[in-house]
């Protein structure tokens, strides 16, 4: 069995994917598409095991290590381990693996098919393997493997396998209650179970977003880069030291300066970067160049283009039923909460994306008209009457503090949309016509009550933000910095506080809940699923 001759390097098939492929074939694709899992103890142990034999080989040593291998006639490449030269010139080629510990030192299927391949394209370049073997570096166990025909033909039929998979425009459908699941790295990004958007029955442990967001809002700071280390300093005075290995995301607020070596160690990482105006208005990002999923981003434009209702309802279906939940608790108003839950109902079934603003537009003026009651007494006193809903150019303290939160929010929204590899501006409910990022726009409505509104209400009402410390600047008013550094630490606790999600059933924390709604969105477009379901809290 031989397979076609690729017309170009590009593609060639690395050995690794292939591998994957024996393993799950949707785990191959998302490897394909980008997809990089936070790494597992045996992934960190296997680098660490690897870091050696990954180290080219130099002088005369009788052993090959890190030797880059291809097969341009099947089209499949990848880097060997270790080869030992024997007596007779031939090579003992050995592969390393990490194995827990609680389980035998067996070579597998993908080993057999790895060691296959890489004969192959030893051969390929002109060099014959005589023997091979496994090393366990967890049990320090080699076990000695013969290869027949038989692995050879499995190899070549993987290779194939793996091609179809990536030349497919839709992804393989995930695996269903399959043990497999459990041990595997990248379910945090497949999130298997999740698919069919009822309620998870097994436990698979999936962990939130690796570190933390760094806030840096001192006016006149700089931050920089120094021995794999963030320090934040202001006038010579050091505020901050961090690891660079403890942020998964960097959000700047107004006037702070930023390293170029630390801008672009921040790019190498992959960690978003968000910079955002004094009054928190969200004014650009930066990313990396390397981006998940570009196939699924051509469908995402497509489906923007063409339009997709059930994604716009629903964005605004939860929006609505997460003001009635918020306005039933803190204001019990029932003829009005019966009014959101009708509206809400009058959304699933419009016809038109105008509908469907035109139904948000009234329950928006039900919601905040009853804002006030949120709020005690004591602040009701303090902020005056309420104007309701104000955006930009907002005047009273209620609306400059819930456009902050508001930002901060969709600052929060646009890192799962970018780890998802989506397109921020290409949406299904808002426009991107005046370049606002339309999907981030679409994906903040479900998290703004539940999450920016809690957070406003409560930090107003237990003194956190004091309106006597606002700041007039003209005929305008300002957020103070003190008010401004508590609005972000209540946000950061909100979003770092474990609720049960209402459509699977587990606990996790808003800010992984963003990011599973992102990959649901994702689902969606690149055919793992059949619906997307908002967030609605109970």
């Amino acid at each position: 069995m031989t397979g076609s001759y690729p017309s170009s390097q590009e593609e060639s098939l690395p050995i690794s994917l292939i591998a994957h492929t024996l393993f799950c074939h949707r785990r191959a694709w998302l490897e394909a598409m980008g997809e990089k899992s936070p790494q597992s103890w045996a992934m960190r142990v296997g680098d660490s095991d690897h870091r050696r034999t990954h180290e080219t080989t130099t002088g005369t040593s009788r052993r090959l290590r890190g030797i880059d291998v291809a097969d341009l006639e099947n089209g499949f490449h990848g880097r060997i381990d270790t080869a030992d030269i024997l007596p007779s010139g031939g090579l003992r080629l050995t592969e390393y693996k990490a194995t827990p510990v609680r389980r035998e030192a067996v070579v597998s299927e993908a080993s057999r098919v790895q060691l296959a391949l890489q004969t192959m394209a030893l051969e390929f370049q002109g060099y014959k393997v005589e023997e091979h073997s496994v090393f366990f570096t967890t049990h320090h166990q080699q076990v000695p493997v013969i290869l027949d025909d038989r692995d050879r033909e499995m190899a070549l039929s993987a290779v194939e396998t793996t091609r179809t998979i990536v030349g497919a425009t839709v992804a393989p459908r995930p695996l269903i209650d399959d043990r497999r699941c459990y041990s595997c790295s990248h379910v945090s990004l497949c999130l298997p179970d999740e698919r069919a958007e009822e309620r998870v029955t097994r436990q698979i442990k999936v962990s939130d977003p690796a570190g933390q967001v760094l806030h840096l809002s001192t006016y006149g700071a700089r931050a920089s880069l120094k021995s794999g280390r963030i320090i934040v300093q202001y006038q010579g005075e050091e505020l901050a030291s961090l690891p660079i290995e403890q942020v998964n995301s960097v959000v700047v607020h107004g006037n702070v300066d930023l390293s170029s070596a630390l801008q672009r160690e921040l790019l190498w990482r992959a960690i978003p970067l968000v910079w955002c105006s004094s009054s928190g208005r969200v004014v650009g990002w930066a990313r990396s160049a390397h981006s998940p999923n570009g196939l699924a981003r051509v469908e995402q434009h497509l489906a923007s283009a063409e339009g997709r209702l059930g994604l716009a309802r629903e964005f605004i279906v939860a929006k609505i039923s997460n003001q009635a939940t918020f306005l039933r608790r803190y204001a019990k108003v029932n003829t009005d909460v019966k009014q959101l839950r009708l509206l809400q109902s009058q959304v699933a079934e419009a016809l038109t994306i105008g509908q469907i603003f035109g139904i948000e537009g009234i329950a928006a003026g039900v919601y905040f008209n009853n804002f006030e009651e949120f709020l005690n007494a004591k602040v009701r006193g303090q902020v005056g009457d309420f104007p309701g809903r104000v955006g930009r150019g907002a005047s009273d303290p209620v609306n400059i503090c819930l456009n902050y939160t508001y930002a901060l929010l969709q600052s929060e929204v646009l890192r799962a949309v970018v780890a998802c590899g989506l397109d921020p501006h290409a949406g299904f409910l808002h426009s991107a016509n005046r370049n606002k990022p339309a999907l981030v726009l679409d994906l903040m409505e479900e998290f703004r009550a539940p999450i920016a509104d809690s957070v406003v209400v409560g930090a107003l009402n237990n003194g956190e933000v004091a309106v006597g410390r606002f700041q007039t600047a003209g005929s305008s008013l300002r957020i103070d910095d003190r008010s401004r550094k508590s609005l972000i630490a209540a946000f950061e606790r909100r979003v770092e506080t474990e609720f049960t999600h209402p459509v699977f059933g587990y606990k996790v924390s808003w800010r992984r809940a963003m990011e599973i709604q992102a990959r649901m969105v994702l689902g969606y477009l690149d055919g793992s699923q059949n619906r997307y379901v908002g967030i609605r809290v109970r």
